[in-house]
């Protein structure tokens, strides 16, 4: 669920909330407090059989479960106190609260928007010239982790990968610089320190603040058990790289972490 859907369903449930609070209140006379445990009574009946139906994701629904409580309790605060003198300490829990929301609100527009709009023109103007994606797409590749039978299936591979006792060596010839053509190597032998040849080499470097940056390549064997190719990386700085390499029904998948240099480092 994308946070424009979190913002809406959220959204959705506490209209709701505020609806029903004051027809409680307004139309059947009932006290603020009480309608506000009824509200929040039917959040827990309704919306945690639903989530758990439909269920969106751990996260996803701990957001859900915590502003709807929140606001629901919140309605009964203020209902409490409707004609009567505001004490300095509910008010300071309300607030607390409301700030709590709206922080939250502000956070999963940046993390889907990114940094635009009144945000952008109060920030400073960055000092350098390159574009910063402010945006948190993230790293693709672990998909195993998000289903338990995935993720079973993973570790099954990996139980493959230490029988089979394949010997992989991977690695730069020379230190990869921004922009300039580098050639990335790997060698495969097998447990007895034979070249495995005729596999197929391919891989991802993946760009761990931003998916929409990674490479895709598919090395070429040069000498049997040597696989190679030539890559002009994008950006500087940190990547994480997946590597498969296949032969027949059997499948080696290898994951590092390299770096790539700016063009000032290499002239330095």
């Amino acid at each position: 669920m994308s946070a424009s859907q979190v913002l809406t369903t959220i959204g959705i449930g506490v209209l709701a909330e505020v609806m029903l609070f004051f027809l409680m209140t307004r139309v059947f006379r009932f006290a603020g407090k009480t309608a506000g445990m009824i509200v929040a009574l039917l959040v827990l009946l309704i919306y945690v059989p639903y989530a758990i139906l439909t269920w969106p994701g751990a996260d996803v629904f701990a957001i859900h479960l915590a502003v709807l409580l929140t606001v629901a309790y919140a309605l009964g605060m203020v209902g409490a106190r409707v004609g009567k003198r505001w004490h300095w300490a509910p008010a300071l829990i309300v607030a607390f609260f409301t700030f709590v929301v709206a922080t939250n609100i502000v956070f999963l527009g940046v993390a889907e928007q990114g940094i635009t709009g009144l945000f952008a023109q109060l920030l400073p103007e960055p000092r350098t010239s390159e574009v910063v994606d402010s945006r948190f797409p993230g790293t693709v590749s672990h998909d195993f982790q998000e289903k338990e039978s995935l993720y079973n299936a993973y570790l099954r591979q990996v139980d493959k990968q230490h029988a089979r006792g394949w010997q992989v060596r991977k690695g730069w010839r020379y230190k990869p610089v921004v922009g300039q053509l580098a050639t990335f190597v790997v060698s495969v032998a097998d447990r007895d320190g034979l070249p495995v040849t005729g596999a197929v080499v391919d891989g991802r470097f993946l760009r761990p603040s931003n998916s929409r940056d990674d490479l895709a390549f598919h090395m070429d064997e040069v000498t049997p058990g040597e696989y190679r190719v030539g890559l002009e990386m994008p950006l500087h700085g940190l990547w994480d790289l997946v590597l498969h390499i296949r032969l027949g029904d059997e499948l080696h998948e290898i994951r590092a972490r390299t770096s790539v240099g700016e063009a000032a480092e290499q002239a330095s």
